[in-house]
């Protein structure tokens, strides 16, 4: 039975309060959601100042949101807060000596000293914490949204930013998506008046952060984010009708930040009035009032309820303070970059078909379509177009627009879109029309995708394909190789075959395999190269280089379309006996086979499409006169591409390509 006042509504310094239909018991958990989270944070800043926790981004004046609409989800619905939203933790009843934990960088944390502060997820919570670069999460929630839409689930996914963060393109990006879709996503702005110091009206120019929702086709609301029961009666009430009816709907919660933007910084920057005017509008002191005088609750109560809390608060501590420091295991840090994956070898049937380098593509990615029902394949003109290249054409009338997917123009947020899809439990292929425009697309890919295992334990089921390279007079925007930007960073597998059968089971091992993957498909190779290919389905192992040719002159080492120009040039020069080897995977590199190779031809020389600084090359180069250098009878010859962008004029491409340049240093290496 609802509880009732003699009053409905009650104007309490800035406050009104409006019961409508919720309980006594409602009401006690709206203040409680409150307390635990104020009280856990002015346990925190004296940590702090004693040295006990090594940073702290404060929410005191902010609880009512983060409180207020994690009360209004399921328990099953994902929310993805941000470093401020303590009270969403504690609302899902986060065991408090992991958070504890988390903070000291201790075993118990969820990213085990990896990570700190918010910066972490949990799946048994449905939590999916934030990156300090804040835009990517939008999309992640669009992601997340998109597996509950297409698996027919009435479920709602929160996601919060702060207004600051509504000046990234990511925020642009996930809000076109969400409403080109209608995914049922609350996007929840928390605008607390200050981007770290820079106050708002140095960082937009509208009236209303709500308005934005009008360029996108999507409701908005403005929301007090200091009165609990109006945060979470309006979205309760919005959740009710978004799982009715799906929709992307933008809410500004208005609100302060009492405290600096991480407590070294301090509040100097804020005028003293403003920050007292704000002061009379604590969420938790206003509330508590309201109920005192209301009589839902006595000061004998509040003090037990404080009590309990301080008790659970110090217990926790001392079983995280008590925790041992974290053990350094250099294999055990390794080992968790990426997810485990236990390879499957299928082997074909050997019913061969003599077929192009773009046939095996799109074969490889239809088969993948038809072996998983929740493979979501996204990417600009890829539906009915069937793509740039004809990659997926017919794909929509065998498998339906739900699952082949045209995405706006949004390289970024299409990328943390595939996240969400992943940590919802499907796999995505994302084609970049052109690898060039991953550069768009590049933060999520190296902060969200390569890190989130490590960090706790996520994988991102996610094959991002590069249509790539040049030889076909397409320009500096449309011909670059650009790998190397990728087998830098930690988390990331990078594929780039050189022949149809290669891609083809390559392919089927990405989208099998549960980290994220650069597959990198050479755009001079779709429609020149032709191979047997097995019509079936087969996968091939990554790290396992090919040796295409043996002989004892010297080694050459390539990948891509590298490949095809040793491959043509050593036919020119009979008297020179090559191993040729196709690296196939650059991560993982199959470098065993390198060095047998250079253990036995006794020279080396490594072919890169890419420019020379920096790349692949030299990195083998390195790692072969580490541990090579006594059987190596010559230097080492690297050959790139010149170092300048990818011109498009015929002669300007041939003198920029290294095809010229590797015949020259072969036959210099040979005569060494």
């Amino acid at each position: 039975m609802a509880f009732s006042l003699h009053l409905t509504q009650l104007n309490f310094y800035f406050m009104r309060y409006h019961i409508g239909g919720l309980d006594k018991q409602k009401l006690l958990e709206l203040y409680l959601g409150m307390l635990k989270p104020r009280m856990i944070e002015e346990k925190m800043l004296i940590l702090l100042r004693q040295g006990k926790i090594s940073k702290w981004f404060s929410g005191i004046g902010q609880e009512a949101i983060a409180v207020g609409v994690t009360q209004a989800l399921n328990d099953e619905e994902y929310i993805l807060p941000m470093h401020r939203n303590l009270g969403v933790f504690t609302s899902r009843n986060i065991p408090l000596h992991r958070l504890f934990g988390q903070w000291q960088g201790k075993k118990s944390g969820f990213t085990q000293g990896r990570d700190r502060s918010f910066h972490f997820g949990t799946q048994e919570h449905k939590i999916i914490g934030m990156i300090s670069h804040l835009g990517p999460q939008l999309g992640v929630a669009d992601g997340i949204a998109l597996a509950d839409m297409l698996r027919r689930k009435k479920r709602v996914t929160a996601v919060f930013t702060g207004e600051g963060g509504t000046s990234e393109g990511d925020f642009h990006e996930a809000l076109n998506i969400a409403s080109v879709w209608n995914l049922p996503v609350l996007f929840c702005i928390e605008n607390n008046g200050y981007g770290l110091s820079t106050p708002t009206s140095e960082q937009y120019n509208c009236k209303h952060l709500a308005d934005r929702a009008k360029g996108y086709g999507i409701e908005s609301r403005i929301i007090d984010g200091n009165n609990i029961l109006e945060v979470f009666s309006k979205v309760n009430e919005l959740c009710k009708a978004v799982r009715k009816r799906p929709r992307p709907i933008l809410l500004e919660f208005k609100t302060f930040r009492m405290r600096g933007h991480e407590e070294a910084s301090g509040t100097k920057y804020v005028p003293e009035k403003l920050m007292k005017r704000w002061a009379k509008k604590d969420p938790l002191v206003n509330y508590e009032t309201f109920l005192l005088d209301e009589k839902i609750i006595s000061r004998e109560e509040i003090e037990q309820f404080k009590a309990d809390i301080s008790e659970e608060i110090n217990l926790n501590l001392k079983t995280a303070f008590d925790e041992p420091l974290i053990e350094v295991s250099e294999t055990k840090e390794l080992k968790e970059v990426y997810q485990e994956f236990d390879y499957l070898h299928i082997e074909s049937k050997n019913n061969l078909d003599n077929i192009r380098f773009v046939d095996a593509v799109s074969q490889g990615l239809e088969q993948s379509m038809e072996r998983y029902n929740e493979l979501i394949i996204l990417g600009q003109d890829v539906a009915d177009y069937g793509g740039v290249f004809k990659i997926t054409e017919g794909f929509t009338s065998k498998f339906g627009k739900s699952r082949v997917r045209n995405t706006p123009i949004c390289e970024s947020a299409v990328v943390s879109t595939a996240m969400g899809l992943a940590i919802n439990g499907m796999k995505a292929v994302v084609e970049m029309q052109f690898a060039d425009f991953v550069s768009t697309g590049f933060n999520p890919i190296v902060n969200y995708l390569a890190k989130v295992h490590y960090r706790w334990g996520q994988n991102a089921d996610v094959v991002v394909r590069m249509p790539c390279g040049g030889g076909v007079g397409a320009g500096p925007f449309h011909s670059q190789t650009n790998e190397a930007w990728f087998t830098k960073t930690p988390g990331l597998k990078v594929v780039y075959p050189a022949f149809p059968y290669d891609a083809k089971g390559l392919l089927n091992t990405a989208i099998n395999d549960p980290n994220p993957v650069l597959f990198f498909e050479h755009k001079g190779l779709y429609r020149s190269v032709y191979g047997d290919v097995p019509t079936d389905y087969y996968t091939l192992p990554f790290g396992k280089a090919s040796l295409l040719k043996e002989g004892d002159s010297l080694s050459v080492v390539t990948y891509g379309a590298g490949v095809h120009w040793a491959m043509e040039i050593l036919e020119k020069y009979p008297d020179i006996h090559a191993d040729v080897i196709d690296l196939r995977t650059l991560q993982p590199l199959d470098i065993e086979t390198i060095f047998v190779s250079v253990q036995k031809t006794g020279k080396l020389i490594v072919l890169q499409e890419d420019t020379l600084f920096g790349g692949i090359a030299s990195d083998i180069s390195a790692m072969v006169m580490e541990n090579c250098f006594e059987y190596l009878d010559a230097p080492i010859k690297r050959v790139g591409s010149l170092e300048t962008p990818i011109p498009f004029e015929k002669g300007l491409e041939q003198n920029y390509l290294p095809k010229e340049r590797f015949e020259i240093a072969l036959t210099e290496l040979f005569k060494y």
